[in-house]
């Protein structure tokens, strides 16, 4: 009698988890790290898109968010499809989809092109997301599945934080292009290990995707985000932004009501009565916003207001992403936990990832030091938070809804990366506009306006002026979350142990 994948798991794990468990996972997290390094490899390129493709700031922010924001709509449908069908073959689709896409942003000639294909990029990066944390839940038994989960989060953590690393290294050897192209031999590599060695698994009685969910879902956040972004240029005030603005808050409420009488939601609204599961949700949504966004600021701070050029800069937004390696490998996360429990960790997180950023806003304008010390504080936070939120969140979640859990993780993680940049790039805009007197949508161009050095000087504090701002609003937002999490946690460890 031939046994089903479905069956076969509890087999593999009543044995330790699947004899290769470790291989693989260091195959999907490889495949992980390349989707999350788009996140923010694209940074340090922003002066030369803003030069070579004259890209105004909003640009810029749509070609960062076209790829979050795809990745939002998609990752739970993404999700229940890989549970339905095949973790493994939706995993080999996802990489191919990703592989095209980066193809298609590097020989972009257009700010239309590369965001178009920015967004392509986002179909295939949301099937890689909640498919490589699906098969971690899968393949490991209950005892390993908290220190991959662990692992997994690092990798995630390291690729927000390298992605500037990396994209420095290459714009200093090769055109902006290559920031892209490099991703293909990657996503070719994945696709052979994935079909070599990952298991198939699977739920036959999954539910069948909601499509019209992830319609609505993208929809909705697009419309709210295309406001946040569009705000300063075209006023708050203004028709574009408002009908964007209602479009979105009114798309949200429908995706919120179909979500509620389906059968088979996309996101199972009742997940949110779990005080674990929102509290998790807070943390995770927070965390991205205050680690994506700050290094949307802190690129430009580098470059624009500090000089370097986009290696240097890249080099040193690496004691972030350091941290959070040599923490998480040296399992500083995960003997805290038993200890502190997780309430009290992810708080502890949250207020070191907003002490950092405030120390950046405070104390970084003059020089890199203060600057170094803000990241390493991030880096702890980040390293506390990011791994104790994942393994909350899928605890949360029953096992046979993986993809599901890890489409709900992935589309907080993604949602809170276009909100960063959107809200702390508004804020940006907003203090920089106001405190200018020639018009202009970008640094640059206020510079080529500029008649004289002290005008030159002055746009330039005005553009220092508007960076600590948004830190410091991204510090309060990061703050305020890890109370929030911190509250809804303990709340949930009191009503388990009733």
């Amino acid at each position: 009698m031939t046994t089903s994948p479905k069956e076969q798991a509890p087999a593999q794990l009543q044995s330790g988890g699947h004899p290769q468990r470790w291989l693989i996972l260091g195959v999907i997290c490889l495949a992980a790290l390349t989707v999350i390094l788009d996140n923010t490899v694209l940074n340090v390129a922003i002066p030369s898109l803003t030069r070579e493709m004259d890209a105004s700031t909003s640009d810029i922010q749509w070609m960062i968010n076209a790829y979050s924001l795809v990745q939002s709509g998609l990752l739970l449908t993404a999700g229940s499809a890989a549970d339905r069908y095949g973790r493994k073959k939706v995993l080999a689709v996802g990489l191919a989809l990703f592989g095209v896409g980066s193809l298609a942003a590097g020989l972009a000639s257009t700010s239309g092109q590369l965001i178009a294909a920015r967004a392509g990029m986002g179909v295939g990066g949301a099937i890689l997301m909640t498919t490589t944390l699906a098969v971690v839940v899968q393949i490991f038994d209950d005892t390993e599945r908290v220190k991959a989960i662990g692992l997994w989060s690092t990798v995630a953590s390291l690729g927000f934080a390298a992605g500037p690393l990396l994209g420095g290294v290459m714009l200093d050897h090769f055109w902006w292009g290559a920031i892209f192209l490099i991703n293909i031999p990657v996503a070719v590599l994945g696709l052979i290990a994935v079909v070599a060695l990952v298991p198939e698994s699977r739920n036959p009685q999954g539910d069948r995707p909601d499509l019209l969910g992830a319609v609505l879902s993208t929809i909705g956040m697009t419309g709210v985000v295309y406001a946040i972004i569009s705000g300063p240029d075209d006023g708050w005030t203004s028709t574009p932004v408002l009908v964007s603005a209602g479009i979105g808050v009114v798309v949200m409420a429908a995706f919120v009501a179909w979500e509620l009488r389906i059968p088979y939601p996309m996101l199972d609204m009742h997940f949110f009565r779990n005080q674990k599961f929102t509290g998790a949700v807070a943390g995770a949504i927070l965390v991205a916003f205050g680690m994506t966004g700050s290094l949307f600021l802190l690129t430009q701070h580098l470059q624009f207001v500090l000089a370097y050029d986009p290696l240097e800069a890249g080099l040193r937004t690496a004691p972030l992403a350091l941290t959070v390696v040599a923490l998480n490998f040296t399992g500083v996360g995960a003997r805290l936990l038993p200890k502190l429990g997780t309430p009290l960790i992810i708080l502890s997180g949250m207020a070191c990832l907003a002490a950092g950023l405030a120390a950046i806003a405070l104390f970084g304008g003059d020089g890199y030091g203060g600057m170094l010390t803000g990241l390493i504080i991030m880096g702890v936070g980040v390293a506390l938070a990011m791994p104790a939120m994942a393994n909350a969140l899928m605890s949360a979640i029953p096992p046979e809804k993986a993809g599901v859990g890890a489409g709900v993780n992935g589309t907080l993680a993604e949602f809170g990366n276009g909100l960063g940049v959107a809200v702390l790039g508004a804020v940006l805009n907003s203090r920089f506009t106001a405190g200018i007197s020639v018009a202009a949508s970008s640094l640059p161009a206020a510079l080529a306006s500029a008649g004289s050095a002290e005008e030159r000087a002055r746009i330039t504090d005005a553009f220092s002026s508007g960076l600590e701002t948004s830190q410091l609003v991204g510090a309060v937002a990061v703050l305020l979350g890890g109370l929030v999490a911190a509250v809804l946690l303990r709340r949930a460890e009191r009503g388990e142990s009733a």
